[in-house]
């Protein structure tokens, strides 16, 4: 049993094996930048972009897994730690789920949340 943190980011195995797959399918990214930004019908949204020629802000930190580098600003940060960043696959429903402690609410679609 992994033991929670507050102050952490946290990586499922099958999350970094999809990032893996999905740089190696891109063949010209160096890394995964994952972040929160406004937007949704809740006010906050999950956003997902390839990194090429490893083109880090100054205020990225760093997530170094193998073969997969993963880059998220320092606010992004501020509202995804405790998380689990998590892939699952049910029926045709499969894609990267964001188990995060710091969300109050979510809306209908899944697809934005509120802080």
């Amino acid at each position: 049993m992994q033991k929670f943190s507050p102050d952490e980011l946290r990586f499922s195995e099958k999350a970094i094996l999809h990032f893996t797959s999905s740089l190696k399918n891109n063949g010209k990214s160096d890394g995964v930048r994952i972040g929160v930004r406004k937007a949704g019908c809740s006010g906050f949204e999950y956003f997902f972009e390839f990194v090429e020629n490893e083109v880090a802000n100054a205020n990225d930190f760093i997530f170094d897994e193998g073969e997969c580098k993963i880059y998220v600003d320092n606010e992004s940060l501020n509202y995804l730690k405790g998380s689990l960043v998590d892939y699952s696959e049910d029926g045709l429903n499969k894609g990267i789920k964001f188990h995060n402690p710091n969300a109050k609410a979510v809306c209908g679609c899944g697809e934005s949340f509120t802080i």
